[in-house]
């Protein structure tokens, strides 16, 4: 009786194990076609969002060099507005200085 049953367990648990491997190997293939199918979808979307930014980066540097010369500007108009105020501030203190030069002799 327990060499029938070792006979019946040498030969049937191969088949098992064979059978157990067969569905795995169908599983993993499953499993990767999967995985590739998502890898492309996302390299797509990856792709997408690369022209995106692409079409920003372009607009910002517009953005930028349009407020760098926006800064130049504004650095002359405040150069020439202090200049004509310290130009004013000056002509009072020589004014002043002339009277004073007046009054003492």
């Amino acid at each position: 009786m327990k060499n029938n049953m070792l006979e019946f367990l040498n030969s049937f648990l191969p088949i098992v194990i064979y059978i157990l491997l067969i569905a795995l190997i169908i599983l993993l293939i499953v499993i990767s076609t999967k995985a590739i199918k998502t890898i492309n979808k996302v390299e797509t979307i990856v792709d997408d969002v690369d022209d995106k930014v692409q079409s920003l980066n372009q607009f910002f540097n517009i953005v930028d060099t349009a407020t760098d010369k926006i800064a130049i500007l504004s650095d002359r108009v405040i150069d020439i507005v202090t200049g004509v105020i310290h130009k004013i501030v000056n002509r009072k203190k020589k004014k002043v200085k002339k009277e004073e030069e007046i009054y003492e002799n």
